[in-house]
């Protein structure tokens, strides 16, 4: 399998997961966002068992922030701290706004595709790996 990496670095008053989503080049089916650092100035996340995102607004640094990413969209999640070291975590929503920088690593999969699927189990669409057939490269 042949990963292809794509750093990405976000500049002040970009919204973090609208970035990751436009980064997916043409025609990929499937990345992965390893990690990312960096600082919000306002963040928006979905906590466990929520239906709607919190907002958070103030000085936050990004601790760890990863997911999967797809034509269809991403599923990101990602923890930040306040300037009292409090630490948030959670599912990325749009609205997320870099305050100085974000620095990501995307690691596009060109012999996958990802969908969303309805998962009896879970009761949620779940993703579907799907591996691509070779193209002789």
């Amino acid at each position: 399998m042949t990963m292809k990496a794509l750093p990405l670095r976000l500049s002040p008053g970009d919204d973090l997961r609208a970035c990751v989503e436009a980064a997916l080049p043409a025609g990929a089916g499937a990345a992965f966002l390893l990690q990312g650092i960096g600082s919000l100035s306002v963040v928006r996340l979905r906590y466990a068992g929520l239906p709607e995102p919190g907002e958070l607004r103030g000085d936050f640094e990004i601790l760890t922030v990863a997911g999967s990413v797809a034509p269809y969209g991403a599923h990101l999640h990602m923890s930040v701290s306040d300037a009292a070291g409090r630490v948030y975590g959670g599912h990325v929503a749009a609205g997320c706004i870099v305050r100085t920088t974000a620095e990501l690593l995307l690691a596009l999969l060109p012999a996958h595709a990802f969908a969303r699927e309805h998962d009896a189990a879970t009761g949620f669409s779940e993703l579907v790996v799907r591996p691509l057939r070779s193209s002789g490269q």
